[in-house]
């Protein structure tokens, strides 16, 4: 799934590209991906695109002061095509293309989502907060709003609920997702387990610092390259995320994994849990 870096990569070059071009129109191809009725899609045809913003995950085109909001989810993309079709695109259930926005000079993207499991979704709103799930958004994890006294009131609050779902609920902490969780505790040395309300002055200092150390230099890495590269930067900088048996980079211990019914996590045991592996749920059954 995308989260903060990759979304604000993304705004950042669809910036450069989309700056002062008309939308001829936007083609949906894919009609479940459409969440709203009014304005309708048709709003967008003629309008110029004034800025590409981030907020949290979601993507926000502002074309003339009707709004184009997107969430890629877990498997969306953003692809940016010199040239596209004439013809408008069909819907299809079968293909990954989900919607189309045709430019003034013959360019255009093609916002796809791949697999089955179809998530992906737009808005076309009047305001970025008419969409619900920019409307109930934490403090970026990147805005001057986050400081470490926030996290420490966002942590008490969650009580001893796992770090590691703290850390990714967006109306908690906007912008940090299953990966760069499992990221940011590998680097503050933290189990995903730890009890939200149980950390020292001293541990909360250091989360919030590897937080914005970890989100900062990964969007200075992502910054400037094409959306095409953006997987694979993401990807190869990872040093537990999607690691499972691979040695961990600081101690060489394996890199272990917790698996839960739609997702799982990435960790260190020496690194975080002072050697002991934490207990993986589904395998247990399994193993029974």
């Amino acid at each position: 799934m995308p989260e903060l870096p990759e979304v604000e990569a993304l705004a950042r070059d669809l910036t450069q590209r989309l700056d002062g071009r008309a939308v001829v129109r936007v083609d949906l191809a894919n009609f479940s991906a459409l969440k709203t009725y009014d304005p309708p899609l048709t709003a967008l045809s003629g309008g110029l695109v004034d800025s590409v913003k981030r907020h949290g995950k979601f993507l926000d085109f502002d074309i003339s002061g009707t709004h184009l909001v997107l969430h890629l989810a877990l498997a969306g993309w953003v692809r940016w095509k010199d040239e596209v079709p004439k013809v408008p695109a069909k819907p299809n259930s079968k293909s990954p293309l989900a919607a189309r926005i045709v430019l003034d000079n013959g360019a255009g993207l093609d916002i796809t989502e791949a697999g089955t499991r179809k998530s992906l979704a737009l808005y076309v709103v009047r305001d970025p907060s008419d969409v619900e799930g920019i409307a109930r958004l934490g403090p970026d994890a990147l805005s001057e709003e986050f400081t470490a006294d926030r996290l420490g009131e966002i942590l008490a609050g969650a009580g001893r609920a796992q770090i590691k779902g703290v850390l990714r609920m967006q109306s908690n902490i906007a912008g940090i997702g299953n990966a760069y969780s499992d990221e940011i505790l590998h680097a503050a040395k933290m189990s995903p387990f730890k009890p939200a309300n149980s950390l020292t002055d001293v541990e909360l200092a250091l989360l919030h610092a590897t937080i914005r150390r970890e989100l900062g230099e990964a969007v200075a890495r992502a910054d400037g390259l094409p959306p095409s590269e953006l997987k694979g930067e993401k990807k190869s900088n990872m040093r537990v995320h999607g690691r499972t048996g691979e040695a961990c980079p600081v101690c060489g211990d394996t890199v272990r994994e917790v698996s839960f019914a739609d997702r799982s996590l990435q960790y260190c045991a020496t690194c975080q849990t002072c050697g002991k592996p934490l207990a993986d749920r589904r395998m247990s059954k399994l193993l029974k």
